[in-house]
């Protein structure tokens, strides 16, 4: 049974939610981690590419550079994330990603040249509002809650650039393998800001088991996926789609990590407001589809 993308979109955005688990557990410091998980993940897709030849390697020096540019993006993105996760908790990175779908309702029209839809603004505005109930205005994570909004407004840009490509013909295969250097890129420059290069190689025995699955499973394959998802889903349906990340994450993270603090009252009437918004959506699209094919 072939599943719908919509239900390829959740099961993608639960794979995507084990991402703020395993950067728990990771040792290794925000920099070190982005910068091992972007270098593995590329060294993986070149090798798969080489062996498999499911997508071209090569490229042409103008979209090189553009796919670079966007890995320097995504650098940037999951270094504001782990520092969220870093400084604060599953639940505090999570929920602050949640306000993703609001950023999107402004950038994909910007950056496409096509008007603002209401629609997406107001249910933009129900996701922020369960943002802000999931948070419980916890003052004492407020850098971790900006870290994370910060985190996901470049994250509300990259579906729309990586659409693009998409849909330009480039092979998602070639969009990881071209992206992830400059995420990695991303990462080593900032670095030494932070801590000193010899850092990078403090691993504890247990690093390189989740660092696998960060990087293969929830890098290589989940963004692969992703990409190709695309070509199906608009960017602001696969954001919206991703307000169920908070959920799924801050339930493993109570569950692993017995965060049970992070699941008040709020909590549960935040999660509702996010779930009650991707529904409306669904239900949106669906009547204007509808409205489209009687017309």
């Amino acid at each position: 049974m072939i599943l719908s993308p919509t239900l390829q979109m959740h099961l993608l955005v639960f794979l995507l939610a084990l991402t703020g688990v395993f950067g728990q557990l990771l040792s290794l410091n925000t920099t070190s981690l982005v910068a091992w998980r972007t270098g593995i993940a590329a060294l993986v897709m070149a090798l798969w590419l080489l062996i498999r030849r499911t997508a071209p390697l090569r490229t042409s020096p103008a979209e090189a550079k553009k796919m670079l540019g966007i890995g320097v993006l995504i650098g940037a993105h999951w270094l504001f994330f782990y520092g969220s996760l870093k400084v604060s908790n599953i639940s505090i990175c999570l929920t602050g990603f949640a306000s993703i779908s609001l950023f999107t309702a402004f950038t994909e029209p910007w950056l496409n040249g096509t008007k603002v839809v209401k629609s997406e603004v107001m249910l933009g505005i129900l996701v922020a509002i369960g943002l802000a109930l999931i948070a419980g205005f916890e003052t004492q994570y407020l850098l971790g809650l900006t870290l994370a909004i910060i985190g996901a407004f470049l994250a509300s840009i990259l579906p729309v650039l990586n659409r693009r490509l998409v849909l330009s013909g480039t092979a998602p295969e070639t969009i990881l393998l071209w992206e992830m250097p400059g995420a990695c890129l991303a990462a080593l420059l900032v670095h030494p800001l932070l801590a000193p290069y010899a850092t990078l190689f403090h691993w504890q025995p247990m690093d390189f088991l989740w660092m696998f699955f960060l990087a293969i499973v929830c890098t290589v394959f989940a963004h692969a996926f992703h990409t190709h998802l695309l070509k199906k889903v608009t960017a602001y349906t696969c954001n919206l789609l991703m307000n169920f990340e908070p959920i799924h994450g801050i339930i493993l993270g109570a569950l692993l990590f017995h965060d049970y603090d992070s699941l008040r009252p709020a909590f549960y009437a935040g999660a509702a407001i996010i779930i009650l918004s991707n529904f409306l959506h669904l239900r949106l699209n669906k009547a204007t589809s509808e409205r489209i094919t009687s017309a």
